[in-house]
């Protein structure tokens, strides 16, 4: 007889209480071994990242590493909005204890809100705006980044992480031992002036900034590296 699931999803429950604060100090860690041990990758524009106060990072999304590869990459520990799916299990009890958000897709408000009260504690949350894994030239944007964004009143931070999906390579795709990966920052910039209302306008304004910035940080980070994104993929 198969495991019935919790009626209650995980992103549905989450809420700010829930979210362990210590949870990046030894995840991150973690990630570091995976950057530098298991793979070789090249860290760029670090010091971009301000070493206090809230700071949104939003970065593109090809490789199903690209998670733990930047949590290890950021200078500060951050929380990641990750997909309510990688709750359950084993990876589960892993995210939980790494003090990391999970998010329903239907909705996502509970999400959202659980950011928004960690952006207002002055720490790092990461975003992938795109949603989900795909070629990472930041074509669109979810809207969830810049609702956070416009009530956080927080920096967004552009983030390129290339090589971990190449030509022709599925989206399931692991890199291999020592295989070479970039994560490039971006400069902060605000996505809408600290004045501005909070209202759907603004939003809409904010989603569109990011979209933008976004996809000229990826094509710079390109053109900085030699490494183009993947066609497509399976």
């Amino acid at each position: 007889m198969s495991e019935e699931k919790p009626r209650r999803t995980p992103g549905q429950e989450i809420t700010p209480d829930r979210i362990k604060r210590w949870g990046p100090r030894w995840s991150r860690r973690v990630g570091q071994l995976l950057a530098h041990g298991v793979w070789s990758t090249t860290i760029t524009g670090a010091e971009n990242v301000p070493p206090t106060g809230r700071v949104l990072l939003a970065a593109n999304h090809t490789g199903i590493i690209d998670g733990p590869l930047l949590h290890g990459c950021i200078p500060r520990g951050s929380h990641f909005i990750i997909k309510e799916e990688a709750f359950y299990g084993w990876t589960g009890v892993l995210m939980r204890n790494a003090g990391q958000i999970p998010v329903d897709r239907g909705t996502g408000r509970a999400a959202l809100q659980t950011a928004l009260a960690l952006l207002n504690e002055d720490r790092v949350v990461a975003v992938f705006p795109e949603g989900t894994r795909g070629r990472g030239d930041v074509s669109s944007a979810k809207a969830g980044i810049a609702w956070l964004a416009v009530r956080a009143k927080a920096p967004v931070l552009p983030v390129a992480i290339l090589g971990t999906r190449t030509q022709g390579q599925k989206r399931s795709h692991i890199p291999g031992f020592r295989a070479k990966l970039h994560v490039v920052f971006g400069t902060p910039f605000q996505a809408v002036p600290e004045d501005a209302a909070t209202g759907r306008a603004a939003v809409q304004a904010a989603a569109e900034r990011v979209q933008a910035e976004m996809s000229k940080h990826v094509e710079e980070a390109i053109a900085l590296t030699g490494v183009d994104l993947p066609e497509g993929g399976q």
